[in-house]
């Protein structure tokens, strides 16, 4: 954070883990301008409501209270409505008042004191709402910034107050753990004029090129995926490179109302076969895996996803460290299955996982994958966390299809 005048002299920073909020705060109480938060002496003493806190009436005059953005709580400010220029904000405080007295006593909750003022309660549960609101927005800028994909990412919580998870690292590719070692530099490519009519690397690799002229999923659960590498003189429009170039789908992280916490629903509609997603984390042992997997047990969360194409060497973990996928819920009737890719690494110890969808998803339409899904396509127990070894805990299913098991594992 630069000082008033520190630009002249040359700025200096200093690593900061506070919050954007905060330091605008700082910086007004203190009188310094900072151009990279935002402050500078023209906006130092700039005031934009942020959101609304509270409601009053006063000698038949509607008050709001309202919280200025960059500014602490200390000098919220009781303010007319008739000087209040945030029509959208207005309605989400209406919009969360009605919702709160929903929730209690099925709306019959007396709103007003005496008409006079909002209910201590009430406007408590607005203030967390708004709160909210801008947290998950700051989320979903923050995950927008790290990924490396076209599709965008969207962050909606309509049901509860559960904000951003306070320990999830966005990334979009395998994260490996000490000891582990990721060669992501393929060893040959190919030169093929037509990937798609030569059958390139999949041909050498002695499979089925893997997808139709449509970009679209041709061969069997089972079969490995064979894309073209950095090594390979196609270029980036090749027919043999989907994978590789990530999510091209923009994606809701939601909060269900079912009990499964966040989950994820497509805003577009999605063809049957269709690459969706990758399945991303930290790489670590099955040892580690076992010991991770006892404590997860105990939490009742489970974000291991075993690599086990041709070993079980390894186990991919995106209980901190993932991207979209670490939010996508089970069940018994998925609309994703699971295929083995190989791309730059041909390790066929650490084969990439992709999500495919199974039949054509509609947009607004929860994205789902089965959690004891192989890539071969079997139901299996040696999928995500629930090897035998690692059977401990016996999970509820809650996905609500006819043909569900009853629990995960």
């Amino acid at each position: 954070m630069a000082a008033a005048g520190a630009e002249s002299r040359g700025a200096w920073c200093v690593p900061c883990l506070v919050s954007l909020d905060t330091l605008q705060e700082l910086c007004r109480k203190e009188k310094l301008t900072c151009k990279s938060i935002g402050i500078t002496k023209r906006k130092l003493n700039n005031y934009e409501v942020e959101y609304l806190c509270d409601y009053k009436v006063v000698k038949d005059t509607e008050y709001y209270l309202v919280k200025w953005k960059g500014w602490p709580d200390s000098r919220n400010t009781w303010e007319p409505l008739k000087n209040l220029k945030c029509p959208l904000l207005l309605q989400q405080f209406s919009n969360d008042k009605h919702t709160y007295l929903s929730q209690v006593k099925k709306g019959r909750a007396i709103t007003l004191n005496n008409n006079k003022a909002l209910k201590p309660a009430i406007a408590g549960y607005i203030v967390k709402k708004a709160k909210q609101r801008i947290a998950l927005q700051r989320w979903q800028e923050e995950l927008n910034r790290r990924k490396n994909h076209k599709g965008m990412i969207f962050v909606e919580n309509t049901v509860d107050l559960e904000g951003p998870p306070s320990d999830f690292c966005y990334i979009n590719e395998y994260k490996a753990t000490p000891g582990i070692s990721l060669v992501n530099e393929a060893t040959f490519g190919c030169s093929c004029t037509d990937c798609f009519s030569e059958k390139c690397c999949p041909a050498e690799a002695g499979i089925l090129f893997a997808y139709n002229k449509n970009q679209q999923i041709k061969i069997l659960p089972g079969t490995p995926i064979y894309e073209c590498n950095s090594r390979c003189q196609c270029g980036p429009n090749c027919p043999n490179r989907i994978v590789q170039k990530g999510t091209p789908y923009s994606l809701c992280i939601f909060r269900t109302s079912n009990g499964c916490g966040w989950g994820v629903k497509t805003l577009v509609k999605i063809k049957r076969m269709s690459f969706v997603m990758e399945y991303v984390g930290e790489v670590i042992t099955s040892e580690e895996a076992e010991r991770r997997g006892q404590l997860y047990d105990n939490k009742g969360i489970t974000y291991l996803f075993d690599l086990d194409y041709e070993s079980d060497e390894f186990t991919v973990d995106a209980t901190r460290y993932g991207n979209v996928s670490h939010f996508v819920n089970h069940s018994c009737d998925p609309n994703l299955q699971v295929f083995n890719v190989f791309i730059d690494n041909l390790d066929t110890r650490l084969p990439r996982i992709a999500l495919f969808s199974t039949r054509t998803i509609n947009a607004g339409e929860e994205l789902t994958f089965d959690y004891q899904m192989k890539g071969s396509g079997d139901i299996s127990s040696d999928s995500i966390d629930y090897s035998p070894a690692k059977k401990r805990v016996r999970t509820v299913c809650k996905c609500g299809a006819v043909t569900c098991r009853g629990y995960l594992n």
